[in-house]
């Protein structure tokens, strides 16, 4: 996924702009000889590494030349030439220094701090070390969007250079968004104008793709999330992944449409419609039941509510709505139950058990049974230990339901009901009696 999501780094980093026109020497005259020297002897050199030094020497010997712009220019390109971004940064923001607005400068800039900000990202929790090249690449992104052709550039060239340099913006703007700010709302909307200025071609492979993919993500993060446009834009990046990343992206898409619509059917259908156009258009996915749904509808189909097993009758206080778990609830009251589970606390008059799997797991008792005589310190379960199967030869647990109470979930804990037995008691496990040999008697041998 890492190389996936950095590719709109490689797509960028030798981004070629059309160019605005540049000063050189013909242009304008170098008046002092050794400067036209200086200039001609760095310009013209063979090898890109020996030019850049040249260059770097020239604008550190004659600050205020006349050509200082065209040569740091110059430094720039041969910087891109040569694949060295920390260079070519240095040199763009020497650019920007004497002409503000160059888009070219702007855009290199932008694509490299971007690579920057993504460096700061741990992998584990998604959260920066540093957001400081991220709020730099989004600053220096709207800059960008808001500059205008340089004298002398036609309006066509300069929309040539903004149908390129715009998508980078935003993208930039949505990722510093996302990682720095966290306002996934802003990000979404980033995301989608840029890839409204791409064809729909340009959305299938390279950093369209890419944020194609980082859009999903940024619905899934909103609260609460947007799932219909994640499930979307999930399912066109699974059309058009590279063979090595589609496991993972479908992977994600699979859970999050199950998570919401409770199953995979109607999945495919809405792959073949994302594959088609970039954007949904009235795209409707059923919601699953939610817990209350589901709880109500297992009552409307059940006969006799008092035959359902004692952690069907807890999910249903756990989950139902209150009608529907107070209807049950009445049903219950002031009856007598067994209590099979694991004990978690234990004193002579009360014992805390966990019955569900979940409680258990949770180490959180659901059922609370205060018993109606005291035991004896040596009765006292031990904790952990198991009550309610005699089959098992466990002691056993009994006591009359008396209240309930609604427990909400947490990030860790799932909801729960705790429900409160009075007049409990715990029945021993009774031992076997012991049988004795029958004596036998033996005759008196006769003499």
């Amino acid at each position: 996924m890492k190389k996936f999501v950095l590719a709109f780094v490689m797509a960028t980093a030798s981004i070629s702009l059309v160019p605005a026109p540049t000063l050189r020497a013909q242009d304008i005259t170098i008046k002092d000889p050794a400067e036209y020297n200086d200039y001609s002897m760095a310009t013209t050199q063979s090898d890109p590494k020996a030019k850049a030094a040249a260059l770097e020497a020239f604008v550190k010997k004659y600050p205020q030349s006349v050509v200082k712009k065209a040569v740091l220019t110059m430094l720039l390109e041969t910087y891109q030439g040569l694949g060295d971004p920390d260079h070519s940064l240095s040199a763009a923001t020497q650019v920007l220094q004497v002409d503000p607005s160059n888009m070219e400068a702007i855009v290199i800039s932008v694509a490299i701090k971007t690579s920057q900000c993504k460096k700061n990202v741990d992998p584990k929790t998604g959260n920066l070390s540093d957001p400081a090249p991220c709020d730099d690449a989004a600053a220096l992104a709207q800059k960008g969007l808001t500059a205008t052709a340089p004298a002398g550039m036609s309006a066509d060239d300069f929309k040539k250079q903004t149908s390129v340099a715009n998508p980078i913006f935003h993208s930039s703007i949505a990722l510093d968004d996302a990682l720095s700010k966290k306002d996934y709302k802003a990000a979404v909307e980033e995301y989608k104008t840029e890839l409204m200025l791409y064809s729909a071609d340009q959305t299938t492979s390279g950093p369209g793709l890419v944020d194609t993919l980082n859009l999903a993500e940024a619905y899934v993060k909103l609260t609460p999330p947007d799932m219909v446009n994640a499930v979307w834009f999930y399912a066109r990046v699974v059309n058009f992944a590279p063979a090595g990343f589609k496991p993972q992206i479908e992977k994600k898409l699979d859970y999050w449409y199950n998570k919401f619509h409770g199953g995979l059917d109607g999945l495919d259908a809405i792959k073949t419609q994302s594959a088609a156009t970039v954007f949904p258009a009235n795209l409707v996915i059923k919601p699953a039941a939610t817990p209350q749904e589901k709880i109500h509808a297992i009552l409307q189909n059940t006969a006799d509510l008092n035959t359902l097993a004692l952690a069907d009758k807890e999910l249903v206080l756990a989950f139902g709505s209150k009608e529907d778990a107070d209807k049950l609830w009445a049903l219950m009251k002031d009856k007598e139950t067994p209590v099979p589970g694991t004990v978690l606390e234990a004193t002579t008059s009360v014992l805390k058990v966990a019955v569900t799997d979940d409680a258990k797991q949770a180490k959180v008792p659901d059922f609370i049974v205060n018993l109606k005589t005291p035991l004896a310190d040596k009765d006292v379960p031990a904790v952990g230990s198991d009550v309610g199967l005699s089959s098992k030869n466990q002691p056993e647990v009994d006591g009359t339901y008396d209240t309930y109470t609604q427990i909400p979930g947490t990030d860790t804990v799932a909801q729960s009901a705790q429900i409160v037995l009075r007049d409990g008691a715990l029945v021993p496990v009774k031992k076997a009696p012991v049988h004795k040999p029958t004596p036998v008697h033996h005759a008196a041998a006769a003499h």
